[in-house]
């Protein structure tokens, strides 16, 4: 034996025996536990379904919508039903079903979620729009769904946010998770959004799962809809931890609003960098008061400084 099959053996050895421990990192059942690349790749197969002119299955040579979709929905139907089957096992309500009840169970759960479909299209067709209408960089709507991170991040929400409600564990977290590896912007699938949802840029957006948001509502990167204290840690499950923002709300970049009980009325504008903990009413516009700016110039190179008008500095792009 070799020197270097010789370590290899001693590493296995000493592996072996630190998994031997039943720490919850030991577990391995390999064929029990959800395959996250499977996951993501019934994700990627809802898009082309959800925008059936866009991403093309090329898989197939002969290509016709309807069979496209079928076949689609056959891949689909059978992996997600597989992979539900799997994470029903984490919900003690299912831990006493035989193996044939779990699959009919995941079986019905995964056509009740199909269904949803006509309805998540619905919403996102009302995203890209308000992406197209709120962005003078964007050129046309196929630039958005091609290529906009943000537009991305919704569309796998809506797809999560409905296994959410159907009680589906694990696999909405996965989705939303790998978007927001994807995109930077992280949603959880139990966040509840409206129509005409637009996220520019993104980057760094955090949106709890007890948020809900209304409508035409515009989110700027940096944005955190969060909790005002998770020290509670377990015992805060289920409670209304992140707040509300209502209709035609748009928050600019940096902006933190916490709290379940924050609810940001109607037609607010929220300013950069604000920390908002408590509510907000109809039609205010909320701002961090300027801070000192100081100047270091060459006397030979003067700078004038101005005062800003503050109804002036609200409405920004980037």
């Amino acid at each position: 034996m070799s020197e270097i099959e010789s370590r290899i053996n001693g590493l296995v050895e000493t592996l072996m025996e630190d998994y031997s421990k039943d720490r919850v990192i030991d577990e391995i059942k390999l064929f029990e536990h959800p395959d996250k690349e499977a996951v993501v790749d019934i994700l990627e197969k809802l898009r082309k379904i959800i925008y059936p002119g866009y991403f093309r299955n090329k898989s197939y040579k002969i290509y016709t919508v309807r069979n496209n979709i079928s076949m689609l929905l056959e891949d689909v139907i059978y992996n997600l039903s597989k992979q539900i089957a799997l994470v029903l096992k984490y919900e003690p309500q299912f831990s006493g079903l035989s193996a044939e009840e779990i699959s009919i169970k995941a079986e019905g759960l995964t056509f009740d979620f199909l269904d949803k479909i006509p309805k998540i299209r619905e919403y996102i067709e009302t995203d890209v729009q308000a992406f197209f209408d709120g962005d003078p960089a964007a050129y046309n709507t196929d630039e958005i769904i091609f290529s906009y991170p943000g537009i991305y991040a919704i569309l796998t929400n809506r797809i999560a946010h409905e296994l959410f409600l159907l009680g589906v564990p694990l696999i909405p977290r996965i989705m939303t998770e790998h978007a927001h590896s994807v995109t930077g912007i992280d949603i959880h699938p139990g966040t509840t959004i409206g129509k005409y949802f637009f996220i520019d840029h993104g980057t760094g957006i955090v949106i709890g799962e007890t948020s809900v948001i209304g409508d035409n509502v515009k989110i700027y990167q940096g944005v955190t809809l969060g909790a005002l204290s998770t020290r509670g840690g377990q015992s805060l499950r289920n409670k209304k931890r992140h707040p509300t923002i209502k209709d035609n709300v748009t928050i600019y970049s940096g902006a933190s609003i916490l709290g379940g009980d924050t609810v940001v009325g109607k037609n607010v504008v929220i300013g950069g960098n604000a920390f908002i903990t408590t509510s907000v009413p109809d039609g205010a516009k909320v701002s961090v008061k300027s801070q000192e700016l100081h100047y270091n110039y060459n006397s030979s190179h003067p700078v004038e400084c101005k005062e800003l008008d503050p109804e002036e500095t609200w409405y920004y792009m980037i």
